[in-house]
Order: structure tokens, then C-alpha cells, then sequence
């Protein structure tokens, strides 16, 4: 049998371990939970779509451009610009499959539409205290959306989680990487996400 179709190649793990490697973990984004929705904003679908096109329109026909002309220049193995240009449509093609497999399992949720104001669901902007005293602003969006340096964070996360169906002036545990915390909600908000 060619090396090409052993289950290692191919992403698949064996029958007893229980995970499944394959395009999230090699783009280092983390795997969606068996059996979770992929929820997802408006404004985070549109940017994987946008993506996806500039892939497949843009970026892929320039790249592919380049290694066919540099394949044209005779021996391939020592052609930087022919090894390059393969290395990067690889990159390119994952990046393809991983968007198209996310998209397709989106679940899009209009935080703009969600009629009960009180409570934490997905897409609010929660301000809540820790028991230090520290304050923080956050918006629960999808894991492809979080960037907790803009104080986005995936509704997967564990303060998420905690703050998930919470109402103003609730304490809730949640456990963070300093321990378990807990967190007074001061406020929430519906905002369009952009």
C-alpha cells in the first residue's frame, strides 16, 4: 500500500483515540465540540465569506500563475519560486476546505434580533466585575469570531459559559486560568457586531 493512503496522511486517527485531527488543528484554530452548533454573527459570516472569495479569485489564480510559470523554467527541484508557489496553494487550499466546512455548518445568530434584553445570550456585550475588583467588557460571538484582544470571546469559552442566561446583578462561578472566579454582571447589550 503507498504511503499516500495510510490514516495518518489523511487526518484520521485511530478507531480507539478520541480525537480527529484535521484542517482546524493544522490552521491552529480549535475544533468545534462534537454535536455544537457553529454559531456565528452576521458580520463574522460575511468576513469567512469575503475571505473565502479573495481565496478562491484572487489569491489561488496569482499563485497558481506563478508556479506555472516558474514550472516553465526547467528543473523544479532547486526553483524557489516553483517550491514556494506549491507550499503556498497548499496553504491556500486548506485554508479553502477549513472556511467551506465552517461556513457550511454555521448557524447564523442576529444578536440585533434578540427580543429578551435581560438576560446573557449570544452575541451580548456583558460589563461584569470580577472578585477583584476588576472590571471587564466582553462580547460573546462564535469561536471563529473571538479575538479576546478586542474583547471578543467565543461563546465556548468558559466565562461564556458562566455568563450565558445571566441577568444584571447575578454572581456566577466560572472557572479561569487563574482559578475559579466570580463574576458580577453590571450590564448588558444588544450592539450590531460589526
Amino acid at each position: 500500500m503507498s504511503k499516500a493512503f495510510t490514516r495518518e496522511d489523511i487526518g484520521l486517527a485511530d478507531e480507539d483515540e478520541d480525537t480527529v485531527t484535521g484542517p482546524e488543528q493544522e490552521l491552529g484554530v480549535p475544533a468545534l465540540p462534537a454535536g455544537v452548533k457553529n454559531y456565528i454573527t452576521p458580520a463574522g459570516w460575511q468576513r469567512m465569506q469575503d475571505e473565502l472569495k479573495q481565496l478562491r479569485r484572487v489569491e489561488r489564480p496569482k499563485v497558481v500563475e506563478v508556479v506555472s510559470w516558474a514550472a516553465g523554467n526547467g528543473d523544479r527541484s532547486e526553483n524557489g519560486d516553483y517550491l514556494y508557489g506549491k507550499k503556498r496553494l497548499r496553504e491556500i487550499d486548506r485554508r479553502i476546505r477549513f472556511l467551506g466546512k465552517r461556513l457550511e455548518a454555521a448557524e447564523i445568530v442576529d444578536p440585533a434580533k434578540q427580543t429578551r434584553h435581560d438576560r446573557v445570550f449570544f452575541g451580548a456585550t456583558v460589563t461584569y466585575v470580577t472578585s477583584h475588583d476588576k472590571e471587564h467588557t466582553v462580547t460573546i460571538v462564535g469561536a471563529d469570531e473571538a479575538d479576546p484582544d478586542r474583547g471578543r470571546i467565543s461563546w465556548l469559552s468558559p466565562v461564556a459559559r458562566a455568563l450565558l442566561k445571566a441577568e444584571i446583578g447575578d454572581e456566577v462561578a466560572a472557572q479561569t486560568p487563574g482559578g475559579r472566579e466570580t463574576l458580577e454582571v453590571l450590564a448588558i447589550r444588544y450592539d450590531t457586531i460589526d
